[in-house]
C-alpha cells in the first residue's frame, strides 16, 4: 500500500499504521479514507495529500 504526503505541513499516512488521532485503523488504504478526513497535524484536507515511494 502507497504512503501519503501531506502538502502543507508534511505528514505522511501510512496505511500500515493507521491513524488513531482519526481512528483509521490500520491497514486502511488511503483510497479508503472518508471524503472529510483530514490532516491529524496540520487540519488539511485529503486532496492536499500526494503519493509518495
Amino acid at each position: 500500500m502507497k504512503r501519503y504526503k501531506c502538502k502543507a505541513c508534511g505528514y505522511i499516512y501510512d496505511p500500515e499504521v493507521g491513524e488513531p488521532r482519526t481512528n483509521t485503523p490500520p491497514g486502511t488504504p488511503f483510497e479508503d479514507l472518508p471524503n472529510n478526513w483530514h490532516c491529524p497535524k496540520c487540519g488539511a484536507g485529503i486532496n492536499r495529500f500526494v503519493p509518495i515511494n
